[in-house]
């Protein structure tokens, strides 16, 4: 199929951006990469009347530290983020993330803040975002707005974005050099969507863990902080009891649905069996 007739603005500022979406409201769509939008317009799933592409903004193609926090703008690539020292070296748990993303033709387009904005219950990112404590920042006519990641994603393909709004960066919690991380996943083979996985990180001190953050994908429309595993880890040496601990409280946390590809208990199984192999993975490369 072809997408329904719509019409095409590609500003080159992001004053211009939000005067565009401004202009039209609910009948205008954010394009960046459109590893996303495309496919939906093309199935006609996605009917905006207007298509406002960021793609000559160059403004907001940029990796950054501010203060404490990694900064990465709206037209940055998922290649680019991937390969970026400055990711590699402050955000380890996602530069670990996005070689899971989709296939290197769709990273050289696809951006990190179009995948997040996209919401999609199987992506890796949303997950990565809840892990690392993402802040997610909206701009419109009226200003700017930061949205904390747990309060940005709403339901399976449904954000917090309000008519008039844009993703124009994503800010990422600096992790400390001590800090061991890992994601996880499984799919059904070849290059399609994981049926499940885990993105986690953690900290010890003295042998015991001081922080740990645990989120899955996967199990729910929307990913999920495991908050019940995280408190299972913290104040534990990270050995095989607290493991078995952090298993048991992530498969208790979710409430998978099946589908073709995986039934609930699979699912269910799976967030325990990657989240135990990660934490014994990352312990020994990290």
């Amino acid at each position: 199929m072809k997408p329904a007739p719509f019409s095409f603005v590609a500003p080159e500022s992001l004053d211009e951006v939000v005067q565009a979406l401004a202009g039209h409201g609910d009948d205008a769509q954010i394009l960046a990469g459109g590893q996303s939008l495309v496919p939906l317009m093309n199935l006609r799933l996605a009917r905006p009347e207007v298509v406002v592409s960021i793609n000559r903004c160059h403004e907001l193609d940029y990796i950054r530290l501010v203060d404490d926090r990694l900064v990465i703008g709206a037209l940055v690539r998922q290649i680019d983020a991937e390969t970026s020292p400055l990711v590699q070296a402050e955000c380890p748990l996602l530069a670990k993330a996005l070689p899971h993303v989709g296939l290197p033709a769709t990273r050289n387009r696809g951006t990190v803040c179009g995948s997040l904005a996209h919401c999609d219950p199987l992506a890796e990112l949303p997950a990565v975002a809840l892990a690392l404590e993402a802040d997610l920042v909206l701009t419109s006519a009226a200003g700017e707005r930061r949205v904390p990641a747990h309060d940005f994603f709403v339901a399976e393909m449904t954000t917090c974005i309000e008519p008039g709004e844009v993703v124009s960066a994503v800010t990422f919690a600096r992790q400390d050099p001590g800090e061991r991380s890992a994601v996880g996943e499984v799919s059904n083979g070849g290059h399609v969507f994981p049926v499940g996985g885990v993105a986690l990180r953690w900290a010890s001190s003295d042998g015991i863990c001081t922080m740990a953050r645990i989120a899955a994908f996967g199990v729910g429309s929307v990913a999920q902080r495991l908050g019940d595993a995280e408190s299972a880890l913290v104040g534990s040496d990270v050995g095989p009891a607290a493991i078995a601990a952090a298993v048991a409280a992530a498969r208790s946390e979710v409430d998978p649905t099946g589908d073709i590809h995986a039934d609930a208990d699979y699912r269910r199984h799976l967030v325990g069996v990657l989240l135990e192999r990660g934490l014994l993975e990352g312990s020994v490369h990290d």
